[in-house]
């Protein structure tokens, strides 16, 4: 098994590319340790000193790592883990987890508006965001402000506010009027 790495604009993530399937659909975010008892292989890479969270994409998994830490000294370890839960025929993540779109849902009269943000990020932020190692999910609409999830390499980037002022704000206020503004979430 052939465990390819790739740097993300976070600084603080790594990408690992296994090489074959890690999510069938969706995508998955641990932030803690703490959220990791679903996923055999995110408690596995929990388990190496330094990290501080694990994302999953369909192809990918991205670690983030404490700033003391360097990745020279963890970076073994977490190839290592990788290659050891793929070659222990264990499931990346447990029975109980259900794949979602990852956004929020929305009641109310907004419904049209949603739809078409919702829509908007499917089709042009987040496959631009998963190649970076992360993604941006819907987490509410209220009175012209748009407010997102940002998972991954995304949280924590220093790169995330111009990606969310410049670019998203811009893509989202251009196709739907209504749009004013577009926030972070934790």
């Amino acid at each position: 098994m052939f465990i390819q790495t790739e740097s993300t604009p976070n600084p603080a993530t790594l990408k690992f590319l296994p090489g074959q399937s890690v999510l069938e659909v969706g995508t998955a975010d641990f932030p803690t340790a703490d959220t990791a008892g679903s996923s055999p292989l995110a408690t596995r890479l929990f388990a190496v000193e330094g990290v501080t969270g694990v994302f999953f994409g369909i192809d990918f998994v991205t670690v983030t790592k404490a700033d003391a830490v360097e990745w020279d000294h963890i970076k073994p370890a977490l190839l290592g883990a990788i290659m050891e839960h793929y070659q222990s025929g264990q499931p990346v993540m447990g029975e109980d987890h259900k794949p979602s779109s990852g956004h929020a849902e929305h009641t109310g009269e907004d419904g049209e508006i949603v739809g078409q943000i919702k829509e908007l990020l499917d089709s042009r932020v987040r496959p631009a965001v998963a190649q970076d190692g992360g993604d941006i999910t819907f987490h509410g609409f209220e009175r012209g402000v748009v407010y997102l999830h940002m998972q991954g390499a995304c949280a924590g980037c220093p790169s995330s506010t111009l990606t969310l002022k410049m670019g998203i704000e811009n893509l989202l206020r251009h196709y739907i009027p209504e749009v004013t503004e577009v926030r972070p979430v934790a």
